[in-house]
């Protein structure tokens, strides 16, 4: 499955950026390599942790353990901003994708945050999750954000944009508002932004510009691949995110 195992060139650019491996007498303490690769066999195949195959990657409970450890130590964040330190600031695009839930994710304890924790909500998509994104010229990611599913897309669209000086901003027309206007054009950016029917000031936008939106439509499909993000079952949002990163990175690594 492309994508299931690092290759070399990529181990090297995660090298520096994955904490443990010191050595010890018997030799590294832990292999972040194989640890790497058992979380992307997860995401690729949607699979639960307990069918990790052990004869490749061990004790799925070692694996589940580390894996939360990074998310509460926000590593997969950290990798995530090194590796994206370098998008192409021509345009930008925003837009977000719903994503469906099983029952399995919902029901989240008290001591995990509750439902605070959880960015599940119902929509007229059903039970999900919605996931904001701002992606560059190329169509890789920037910035991310989980929300609930019923969220409004401009909900989180200022604070996304915001610090992200682009030549122009793209976004459909559920994006059409003053604040997210001004926030592009102070950073000295163009918003390309149809109008709102409902508008007494039709403005005018870059139609050309505008057809370039289909890098983000193209992010989401590619994203929708790995089968754990296309469908969730993680109860807790930050769980559910990381997975998401770690497809993030590997786009930026490809």
């Amino acid at each position: 499955m492309d994508g299931e195992v690092l290759r070399d060139d990529q181990w090297e650019r995660l090298t520096p950026l994955v904490p443990g491996g010191r050595k010890g007498r018997r030799g590294p303490r832990s292999d972040g390599r194989r640890f790497f690769d058992a979380v992307l066999w997860l995401a690729r195949s949607g699979a639960r942790w307990r069918d990790l195959p052990e004869d490749r990657f061990g004790p799925y409970q070692t694996i589940k353990r580390r894996y939360y450890r990074w998310i509460e130590q926000g590593i997969f964040d950290k990798i995530f901003e090194a590796v994206a330190i370098d998008p192409d600031m021509e345009w930008l695009s925003i837009d977000a994708t719903v994503i469906r839930a099983q029952a399995q994710a919902a029901g989240g304890r008290p001591k995990k945050g509750g439902p605070q924790a959880q960015a599940l909500g119902r929509s007229r998509g059903g039970f999900g999750s919605k996931i904001h994104a701002v992606v560059d010229a190329l169509g890789l990611p920037v910035r991310l954000h989980l929300g609930p599913g019923q969220q409004n897309d401009m909900a989180p669209a200022c604070d996304l944009v915001r610090g992200l000086p682009a030549k122009q901003v793209l976004a459909d027309r559920a994006y059409d508002a003053d604040s997210l206007h001004d926030i592009i054009l102070e950073q000295g950016g163009e918003p390309v932004i149809p109008p709102r029917r409902h508008r007494k000031y039709q403005h005018a936008y870059d139609r050309i510009a505008y057809k370039a939106r289909w890098g983000i439509e193209s992010f989401f499909a590619k994203l929708k691949q790995w089968r754990r993000i296309a469908t969730r079952y993680d109860k807790v949002a930050a769980n559910f995110m990381g997975f998401i990163k770690i497809a993030a990175i590997m786009l930026w690594l490809k």
